[in-house]
């Protein structure tokens, strides 16, 4: 993943300071892409260790069109938990009073994910995220995406409409009020002549520390995913971004892992009796030879 270090270089070394909606500032740029060849390996950070459990099962609750973090919690998966909770919080009018990531804040962050995992009507009611990726992906206004790009690679592989869009500009707001609205808002898949899968994503708002290496190794995966139950051969993972930043808080975190050196990219092997991209479970995907550095802690700007 040389070339994800080398945008990590490009932002920390020529990135412009820009305020955001978090408060917490940012070095960003604008208009950059990536590529991978999914042929010589899984995209996954050898550089620090990335959580890749997670990246799994956030993709599943996304193909199942699930939007409640509880599916994610019961899992171990907590990458969701504080924009339902900072909404908890708002709505009970404690903002004000408990500052981000105190050791206060963090407390009732614990008890919030507890009270998600063991009361269903807590998570009803505080763990919905609004009609995020998964909603979109699968009843775009009546329209099941993901189904209808399937049958379409399948009958249709020329065409040049093989597009899902998670950006709905009728449900934005409400996406804006537990959540956040799609980040990674469309990609496109492309058949070559010699039958290779590639896909495109285009990335409105990217968080190049944190969010970014889960972005690429996720549709990484979601293109592996595809090209199974559709017959065909790995092309490309290509990642377009637009606002690409490192928030300020990050600038150490990224000057370590600047330091490191890549490794041999690990390879992802996928059960191979899976025919239908709605079929999958957790246990279908075993990472092969995955060899990096330790995690680099960076906190999330919500």
């Amino acid at each position: 993943m040389k070339a994800y270090l080398e945008l990590l270089q490009d932002v920390k070394d020529n990135g412009v300071g820009k305020e955001d909606r978090t408060g917490t500032g940012t070095r960003s740029v604008f208009g950059r892409q990536l590529r991978c060849d999914l042929g010589e390996g899984f995209p996954l950070l050898t550089t620090k260790k990335v959580f890749l459990r997670g990246i799994i099962h956030e993709l599943l609750w996304f193909v199942r069109g699930e939007t409640n973090i509880k599916y994610l919690v019961d899992n171990g998966v907590g990458i969701w938990n504080e924009w339902p909770f900072q909404n908890y919080l708002n709505k009970q009018g404690l903002a004000d009073s408990v500052v981000k990531h105190s050791c206060d804040w963090e407390e009732r962050l614990d008890l919030f994910t507890i009270q998600i995992q063991k009361d269903p009507e807590f998570a009803k009611q505080w763990g919905e995220l609004g009609p995020v990726y998964g909603k979109q992906w699968r009843n775009f206004s009546g329209i099941d995406q993901l189904a209808w790009v399937i049958n379409e690679i399948k009958t249709n592989p020329t065409s040049r409409r093989l597009i899902v869009s998670a950006w709905n500009p009728a449900e934005i707001e409400e996406m804006a009020k537990a959540g956040l609205p799609p980040c990674h808002t469309l990609f496109q898949f492309y058949v070559s002549p010699d039958n290779k899968l590639s896909c495109q994503l285009y990335q409105r708002s990217a968080d190049l520390f944190l969010g970014v290496p889960f972005n690429i190794a996720s549709y990484a995966l979601l293109t592996m995913m595809v090209a199974q139950v559709c017959e065909l051969e790995l092309g490309d993972f290509v990642h377009a971004f637009g606002d690409v930043h490192l928030y300020n808080n990050h600038i150490a975190q990224a000057e370590e892992q600047l330091s490191r050196t890549p490794k041999t990219l690990p390879r992802m092997q996928i059960n191979p009796n899976v025919d239908s991209l709605f079929d999958f479970k957790f246990e279908d995907f075993e990472l092969l030879d995955y060899q990096a550095d330790p995690s680099i802690k960076a906190p999330i700007a919500v």
